[in-house]
């Protein structure tokens, strides 16, 4: 039955986006699992160590939700994709008016 029991387990942690990445200023980064096809991100180093980034749903490298940037207290609407080594985030307020992206490296 425990066999069965692991083939059930959703594969989460197959995920893309799950792991640790290197932000540009090197604060490290990290999303795990925390849903059905959702990830949270929480800051590991730095000033903001322990703070959530945001929250994001999605599958097979493409990801949306939001992006918190604590450093203006501000809350954007968010999209994440990954491509090798590389995760790329975007958020935008204002309807898409203002958009900012960053790309990360995978830890």
């Amino acid at each position: 039955m425990t066999l069965a029991a692991g083939f059930a387990a959703p594969a989460f942690a197959d995920e893309a986006i799950v792991g640790t990445w290197k932000r540009p200023n090197g604060t490290l980064i990290s999303y795990a699992a925390c849903g059905a096809n959702k990830f949270c991100g929480t800051v590991m180093t730095g000033e903001y160590k322990g703070k959530s980034i945001g929250t994001m749903s999605g599958k097979d490298g493409n990801y949306k939700g939001e992006v918190n940037k604590l450093d203006e207290g501000k809350t954007y609407s968010g999209k994440a994709s990954v491509k090798g080594n590389t995760l790329s985030l975007s958020g935008c307020v204002m309807g898409g008016l203002i958009c900012k992206s960053e790309s990360l490296a995978r830890q």
